[in-house]
């Protein structure tokens, strides 16, 4: 009689990918149903696994493209389109062998997928910042400016200067490093997507915080984007303190 299966279960679970191989050649004549499933379960995460890291290595293109410049950041922005809030830009700067499972644009991501790449890409970047504008900033401005006035401070905000800026779709003005503005950039690049990251759940917050101050609106549920409820709730309660006046003007 073998190992029981549940002791061979906590092996595949405590493997690496080296040892799972190990594994495979050492239960491979074991014709127990429990087993069998174990190693197709365990080969089919395998691929993939593989399938990911081949993934997020096409995504390494830009980087690798510009590798010759130290410390890429990867900068992307969250809330051009709401009615109300602030836009809010993200920049980061990644090791060059950082490794980071799932990354990808943020908005194919669901909130709790966001908020636990959140924590891995800060605790893993060399450095990361946030730049945020008002509401009123944006009315002041338009929101393009005020888009690249977020990408400017979330820059500055890393306390560290890049050697090479990779930005989604735009490029900024007036800054000193160079700079390439990607097409979909969050879809392709590790750097931006990010970026993307850190500037959606950052703003997410703020707009959860939001909603304590103004429930009427129901922040926390579209983050004031211009959903039928939100649009209703201003022509209810007329706009409050965080609206885009820009923005609402066929609303109120």
């Amino acid at each position: 009689m073998g190992k029981p299966v549940s002791e061979i279960r906590n092996e595949f679970k405590m493997a690496d990918s080296a040892r799972r191989k190990e594994l495979y050649s050492l239960y491979a004549d074991d014709e127990r149903k429990g087993v069998r499933q174990l190693i197709e379960k365990s080969r089919h995460e395998d691929e993939k696994l593989l399938l990911e890291l081949k993934r997020l290595d096409a995504m390494k293109v830009f980087e690798k493209k510009y590798a010759v410049y130290q410390n890429i950041a990867g900068i992307d922005e969250a809330g051009r389109g709401p009615l109300a809030g602030p836009v809010v830009a993200g920049s980061v700067i990644l090791p060059a062998d950082c490794e980071i499972l799932y990354l990808d644009d943020s908005k194919k991501l669901s909130a709790a997928r966001r908020e636990q790449l959140y924590d891995e890409i800060t605790s893993k970047a060399v450095a990361y910042g946030v730049g945020i504008v008002s509401a009123g900033r944006i009315d002041e401005i338009n929101i393009l400016q005020a888009t690249y006035e977020a990408m400017q401070a979330a820059i500055e905000d890393m306390g560290k200067e890049p050697g090479m800026v990779l930005v989604d779709a735009v490029t900024i003005p007036k800054i000193k490093y160079k700079q390439a503005g990607i097409i979909k950039g969050d879809a392709c690049s590790v750097s931006i997507a990010a970026a993307s990251i850190i500037a959606k759940v950052t703003r997410d917050r703020i707009m959860m915080d939001f909603d304590q101050m103004y429930p009427e609106y129901g922040f926390a549920s579209h983050k004031g984007y211009g959903s039928k409820a939100h649009i209703e709730a201003i022509r209810e309660y007329g706009p409050c303190p965080l609206h885009r006046k820009t923005f609402i003007k066929k609303f109120i």
